[in-house]
This record gives C-alpha cells, sequence and structure tokens, in this order.
C-alpha cells in the first residue's frame, strides 16, 4: 500500500496511531511520528508492517 504524508497508520500488529511524515525515506521505509504522553516519538517502517486506518479527529 502506498501512503502519504499526513496519513493515520498503525503496525498491523498493534501499537499507538502514527502519523506519516515520509512515505518513502532513502531506505524505502515509512517514516512516521506519534506521541508518548506529552513526547514526541518517531520511527520508520516497511510499508508492509503498516496498515491505514481511520481519522477519526475529522
Amino acid at each position: 500500500m502506498a501512503f502519504s504524508i499526513g496519513d493515520i497508520v498503525e503496525i498491523k500488529s498493534g501499537g499507538p496511531r502514527m502519523t506519516v511524515t515520509d512515505p518513502k525515506d532513502s531506505m524505502g521505509r515509512v517514516a512516521a511520528m506519534w506521541f508518548a504522553g506529552a513526547k514526541r516519538e518517531v520511527g520508520s517502517f516497511p510499508p508492509d508492517a503498516l496498515k491505514a486506518v481511520e481519522d477519526t479527529k475529522k
């Protein structure tokens, strides 16, 4: 699945909702950010490990 900047995603096995910040970084992974309490976290994930989720805050 192709993701776009701003898409809301989760790891398929579970975890926090994350916002895509780069749909394809230099290694072909999806960069995303999320908050753990007040702390901003970042990570990159293989596209096949993620699923899109509906943004319920719209």
